[in-house]
């Protein structure tokens, strides 16, 4: 069985091993492929991996010897679901490996805005302003403390439990907006969109992106949200209308925003967020912790394994 890994290096730029997908065929592994190359790289495969490389209808039916396609992600868009239904091929996906990262990721943006601690280092190390200074300590920004402060989570899924539960270890108070949510756990609050942006302090969103949800933070969800209010996104771009949040940003409608997606990826060198203020952008790394791609890439051996034994796992497209 040839099985072909498109764009392995996200995955696995060297800190893990290949060994157990080539323990299951004849492997071959491309950090990168660029779209001209998809087909003739994929060409003989029986099995394709894939994590951001997009396999079109003409690319799926030009592949006559294709049986199965691993999606190294969640989300499985980059896949035409339609083709694939066509040729029974299942299309697996990975699920759950991120809960945890992506959730401490967005309590890492929450607790840059607290304290401040890069910045702060910069001043200490860089600016020499520790050994400058009169009074034992300083600092630049106010520093505040979760405890009794407010988090509204919009998506009440895996990660937005979990990050949940870490607000609440910090002694925050947690209401959340997920209308497909029926008995969320006990201490969360249930409430509509509206109250949990006026309302809350830190506002996460970890639901999905859908046409209900696409740029779900505009220029009228900003305006009810408090001033002295922060907005983390670690879940997808779309969610958020960069220009408008750029435009409060600049304002001080709000007091900033940790974003660790954008609307496209990667972004423009002439982004508007770049430039807005209390604006703090990783890029796309809050499912990257070295625990979770190790589970990632388990789990798309253990999806491929199951699949080779007639009993399919995480199959996405019905076949």
């Amino acid at each position: 069985m040839k099985i072909i890994v498109l764009d392995g290096y996200t995955l696995n730029p060297g800190d893990l091993t290949w060994d157990p997908l080539r323990a299951l065929g004849d492997l071959t592994v491309h950090e990168h492929t660029e779209p001209a190359a998809v087909t003739e790289r994929s060409r003989g495969s029986q099995v394709l991996l894939v994590n951001k490389v997009v396999l079109s209808a003409d690319i799926i039916d030009s592949l006559s010897e294709l049986q199965y396609i691993g999606v190294t992600a969640t989300g499985f868009n980059i896949v035409d679901i339609d083709s694939t239904r066509r040729r029974s091929i299942p299309v697996c996906n990975v699920p759950t490996y991120g809960t945890r990262s992506v959730a401490q990721m967005a309590m890492a943006h929450v607790l840059d805005f607290t304290q401040r601690v890069a910045h702060h280092d910069a001043t200490v190390r860089r600016d020499r302003r520790w050994a400058a200074c009169r009074d034992f300590c300083y600092w630049d920004f106010p520093l505040i403390e979760l405890d009794g402060l407010t988090m509204g989570i919009v998506g009440l899924g895996r990660i937005g439990s979990m990050t949940a539960q870490l607000a609440e270890a910090f002694g925050m108070t947690v209401m959340a907006f997920d209308p497909f949510t029926a008995e969320p756990a006990e201490g969360i609050r249930m409430v509509d969109l509206s109250s949990l942006l006026r309302e809350s302090d830190v506002v996460c969103l970890h639901c999905p992106l859908t046409p209900e949800t696409e740029k779900l933070i505009n220029t009228e969800s900003l305006c009810l949200m408090k001033p002295t209010a922060f907005l983390v996104n670690t879940s997808r771009g779309q969610l958020v209308d960069s220009t408008a949040l750029a435009e409060a940003l600049n304002r001080g409608q709000i007091a900033g925003a940790g974003l660790d997606v954008l609307e496209g990826e990667p972004p423009p060198p002439n982004h508007p967020l770049y430039t807005a203020k209390n604006c703090r952008i990783t890029p796309h790394i809050s499912w990257a912790t070295r625990a979770a791609r190790s589970r990632l890439l388990q789990t798309s051996v253990d999806n491929l394994t199951a699949w080779l034994r007639s009993e399919p796992q995480n199959v996405v497209n019905g076949v």
